[in-house]
């Protein structure tokens, strides 16, 4: 079967009630786009889940509502080309392109003015470092999941927060869907994969890496010590990161990785997640301890 690229939101939701109406299942992979073997990993999960017969749509769209105007919303890296042609070879079934305009409507007095807002684990981490990013993320994955109609969502868990923010967000507003949080995958060397690598220059590719390490260290002290105190952990981590010169640490957080509530006693199963600027390039990661 050939893959289809759909741009419309009716058609886009034609095609899902059809499907459903079939009896197929529809598995969805929400992205940004410019796509590397991680987005790939998690097609594969898709397909794995609603079998051989099962529909798996991939969606692009670099959504503007989760940039602030400080952000790298018009730098953000798009090669479409490339990834219509990533695409096939996985077999994706549907090329998912909403636009702008039907994704945010602003003509003939129809004006957007409705956002979906989680309130409690969103504030955290990532939440306080960027105040308006998950009002957009819980947006527009939830007006995605009412274009696509999936049976399963696969994320990657490189996004820790955001995983859990929509399992939330989920699970309150009856979505009738399962969200699957996929593992995250690696360059060899250890960096997470991520369509910001791209911006990484020179030598902050390698100065990149302080995230790995820093996690693996910490697991492993976490291994031997057994119960260790989280002020004791992030200093540590924060005397890593300014040792390489690129490098800026702009939080690292240890919790429950259920509630995502910050712990003072770190020890194993404790979830860490830190987020660092190197050079201008802001990369996140996180491990379970």
């Amino acid at each position: 079967m050939l893959m289809r690229k759909v741009t419309k939101v009716g058609a886009m939701q034609r095609l899902a009630r059809q499907w459903r109406q079939d009896g197929l299942r529809i598995g969805f992979v929400p992205t940004m786009g410019f796509l590397h073997d991680g987005h790939l990993s998690l097609v594969r999960r898709a397909r794995q889940i609603v079998g051989p017969k099962g529909m798996v749509v991939l969606s692009i769209y670099v959504n503007p509502m989760q940039f602030a105007p400080t952000e790298d919303l018009a730098a953000y890296p798009r090669d479409l080309a490339r990834d219509t042609e990533l695409c096939r070879k996985e077999a994706v079934d549907v090329l998912f392109l909403p636009m702008n305009e039907e994704m945010y409507p602003a003509d003939h007095g129809r004006e957007f003015s409705t956002a979906v807002v989680e309130e409690k684990i969103s504030r955290c981490m990532e939440g306080a470092s960027r105040p308006t990013h998950f009002r957009g993320v819980t947006t527009v994955v939830a007006k995605l999941f009412n274009m696509v109609l999936p049976d399963v969502a696969v994320f990657g868990a490189k996004d820790f927060q955001q995983g859990a923010v929509i399992q939330r967000m989920v699970r309150d507003l009856n979505f009738p869907l399962k969200v699957v949080v996929a593992p995250t995958l690696r360059e060899s060397d250890g960096l997470a994969m991520s369509s910001r690598n791209k911006y990484l220059q020179g030598d902050e590719r390698r100065q990149a890496l302080v995230l790995s390490r820093c996690l693996r260290q910490t697991r492993e002290r976490v291994r031997k010590e057994g119960v260790v105190a989280a002020a004791r952990l992030r200093d540590a981590v924060a005397a890593m990161v300014s040792a390489e010169p690129a490098a800026r640490l702009d939080y690292v957080e240890f919790f429950d990785p259920e509630t995502l509530v910050a712990v003072e006693a770190v020890e194993p199963g404790t979830q860490m997640a830190m987020a660092t600027f190197v050079g201008r390039t802001r990369l996140i990661d996180n491990i379970k301890l």
